[in-house]
């Protein structure tokens, strides 16, 4: 007698496949933004280096996303993915073995996390365009993917951080970056094993108003969705703000955060504990917004939960109040944090037509992470400049400003609409 999986659990399964080869990817990639920072920072003790690491990953990351949608559209969000995640597992591995040979300089740690970084552009990209054929083969809303997407990069945060605070501590930073490597190989694998339904399932016919993939060049393809994304305001709107957040983000957990925990004594620990006990709340945050996120107004939803996440944790890290405050602000800031990501991955998916997911989605997420290269530099220069108290405070307002602005612009309203007929309208010109 053989069992077989029943409908409805069988058309889940590239669905589940995916969200686990997520939650793998994402435990190491946690590690390694712990344990790469603290390496440099405890070999050369300069905030502006450990800086500058971040500029070095995320500079190629940004732009490789930028350029790779029509290659995500052509090759498939498949292929794509699970042979970034093979290469990725190969350049990350070689950190940890050349430090054991003591083979592993500066100028060459810059060169390996530059082309991870690489990889992982083209990588993310096609992560993230597998997501309107596994909603559509899994028959559940968006809110529903994307916040169990969110939920486990949090919970990825949680748990990656606590591992990534005990690794280092325990063996070593560098000996921690072996363990982002190895979650590469697991991911690439999953991927393949799980989501062989979509393997012939990377393209629809084109929507009116777009060349065919097999007569259209590369760059007429890129030009496509440039112009569709500078047409819809929301989603031009979201890319911007949400672009100033990350860079200010990126200051606070690339640099900010360690030198705190260097300086105030708590070490590396802390570190590790505040993102574990940040994602852990954020997960539980992305869990609710799973479940309720389609009855919630999206627009007052995002002010309310960007006013909570913002600004307080800032104030607190430069006031120097005890570790259980910060911890106890991590709970509730976290929390609130969780409900974005499914927020703003409904109204962009709701947005875009199927046929140019690639291309708007790797545009629109490069445009976010488009000033993140300079996140580990600012917060660096900062530090150097003004201390860290007054520098948390800069970058705490700084964030408070750029979330609360959408208040004030009409465009943000938009998010509470459906407008998949205007999307077709944009792309018709």
């Amino acid at each position: 007698m053989t069992l077989t999986l029943g409908r409805p659990a069988a058309r889940r399964v590239p669905l589940y496949g995916w969200l686990t080869a997520e939650a793998v990817s994402l435990l190491g990639t946690r590690v390694s933004m712990i344990a790469i920072p603290w390496l440099v920072l405890i070999t050369t003790g300069s905030p502006t280096r450990t800086g500058l690491v971040a500029f070095a990953e995320i500079t190629p990351m940004v732009l490789l996303k930028a350029f790779a949608g029509p290659l995500v559209d052509r090759v498939g969000p498949r292929r794509t993915a699970i042979t970034s995640d093979s290469a990725s597992f190969v350049v990350v591995g070689l950190i940890p073995v050349l430090h054991h040979t003591d083979a592993l300089t500066f100028p060459l740690l810059l060169g390996l996390v530059a082309v991870a970084g690489a990889l992982r552009g083209p990588g993310d990209a096609a992560t993230t365009a597998l997501i309107p054929a596994l909603v559509e083969k899994a028959d559940v809303p968006y809110e529903r993917a994307t916040g169990l997407s969110s939920a486990i990069e949090r919970g990825a945060t949680m748990i990656g951080a606590a591992i990534a605070g005990g690794l280092v501590a325990a063996i070593g930073a560098a000996n921690a970056v072996a363990v982002d490597a190895v979650s590469f190989a697991i991911c690439a694998v999953v991927l393949l094993l799980t989501t062989r339904r979509l393997a012939g399932v990377h393209r629809e016919a084109p929507v009116e108003g777009e060349q065919d993939a097999a007569t259209a060049s590369y760059a007429a393809q890129l030009r496509e969705g440039w112009n569709f994304l500078r047409r819809d305001a929301v989603l031009m709107s979201l890319c911007l703000m949400v672009a100033t957040t990350n860079l200010l983000d990126l200051a606070w957990s690339a640099v900010l955060l360690p030198v705190w925990a260097h300086d105030s004594g708590a070490g590396v620990g802390a570190v590790g504990l505040v993102f574990s006990v940040w994602g852990g709340a954020s997960m539980l945050g992305s869990v609710v917004a799973a479940a309720y996120g389609p009855r919630l107004p999206r627009f007052a939803t995002y002010l309310v939960a960007y006013l909570v996440t913002g600004l307080p944790r800032f104030v607190l890290f430069a006031i120097g109040v005890p570790l259980w405050a910060i911890l106890a602000m991590c709970v509730v800031g976290g929390a609130s944090s969780g409900f974005l990501n499914p927020v703003l991955g409904a109204v962009q998916f709701e947005r875009i037509p199927r046929a140019m997911v690639g291309r708007v989605t790797s545009l629109s997420s490069a445009l976010c992470w488009s000033l993140m290269p300079f996140g580990g530099v600012l917060g660096g220069v900062l530090v150097s400049g003004i201390g860290l108290s007054p520098a948390l405070l800069v970058v705490g307002f700084a964030y408070f400003a750029t979330t609360m602005a959408p208040a004030l612009i009409p465009s943000f309203r938009g998010m509470n609409r459906k407008t998949s007929e205007r999307a077709q309208e944009l792309v018709a010109g």
